[in-house]
């Protein structure tokens, strides 16, 4: 009995602690990794990409787990999540694989989100091949008036479920757009765009090391960095390119209107309404 009590006592404070120790939700994709500039390289399967992402992802991992970390999600969110195999992932993350759903599993309360190998937002001077998600579909997307991305839409659903961004690393442009709206959040800017396909890299030991280094610290900043909030009704405007533009007779949903020839606007009362509307088209 006596044994039994000095192993409670001794476990116990642990699984206390476990339970307050963040759980990290890490988002990838590969026109912001360091030696990435040529359109070629962002192919799921090209090996290259693949052990240069998977280097940076590591050393995020590495960096979260130091910072105090019970767990972290790797997302494979580049080109239809076939890029990243669970033999490279360190242990003890644990990558996510597939398409995900409008809430892309916020639902579950992470702690904290991250981007790895993050591009910037469609037309951005100097970004690297930066698009908002689809380079061959989409000209630009308005949020509420202001141009966007990947970065801000995301940070925005994250927010609404009450979860910070607290690091990205990607070129200097992606950067920049997270610190528009989150100054606080970590960094590790990896190249520097110096055209649509040219860029100024770090090493890839370099690049590894910086990004530790930074996502060790955003973590340890967590309860600093406030959660991007985009309150009040909201819309996603999207205008598409020529080659995706929208059949001009087609039935649209409640809450979605035709703006002109290629542009859809998605209407919401709030933030998380305008994204599944859109999202579920």
């Amino acid at each position: 009995m006596l044994t039994r009590w000095l192993l409670y006592s001794l476990v116990a404070p642990l699984s206390v602690l476990a339970q307050q120790r963040p759980s990290v939700f890490v988002i990838t994709d590969a026109e912001g990794v360091a030696g990435v500039c040529r359109q070629e390289q962002t192919e799921p399967t090209n090996a290259e990409m693949q052990k240069l992402l998977t280097g940076e992802i590591n050393a995020a991992v590495r960096g979260f787990f130091e910072a105090g970390a019970a767990e972290v999600v790797v997302w494979d969110g580049h080109d239809g999540s076939r890029t990243l195999s669970a033999l490279s992932i360190e242990p003890p993350a644990r990558l996510l694989m597939g398409a995900l759903g409008p809430n892309m599993l916020m639902e579950r309360k992470f702690s904290a989100i991250a981007f790895i190998g993050q591009h910037a937002r469609a037309n951005r001077s100097r970004g690297v091949m930066a698009h908002s998600y689809s380079s061959l579909g989409i000209q630009k997307i308005l949020l509420n008036g202001q141009e966007v991305g990947e970065i801000e839409t995301r940070a925005a659903l994250a927010g609404w479920f009450g979860v910070p961004v607290v690091f990205l690393s990607g070129d200097q442009a992606a950067a920049d757009d997270l610190r528009a709206i989150l100054p606080e959040a970590e960094v590790a800017v990896v190249k520097e765009g110096l055209g649509y396909y040219a860029c100024l890299s770090l090493s890839a030991e370099a690049a590894q090391a910086h990004i530790f280094a930074q996502a060790m610290a955003g973590l340890r900043k967590l309860g600093q960095i406030r959660p991007y909030r985009v309150e009040g009704p909201v819309t996603i405007e999207v205008e598409y390119t020529t080659r995706s533009t929208p059949f001009p007779d087609a039935a649209l949903p409640p809450g979605v209107e035709r703006v002109d020839a290629r542009t859809i606007r998605y209407h919401g009362k709030d933030f998380l309404e305008a994204w599944t509307r859109w999202n579920m088209r």
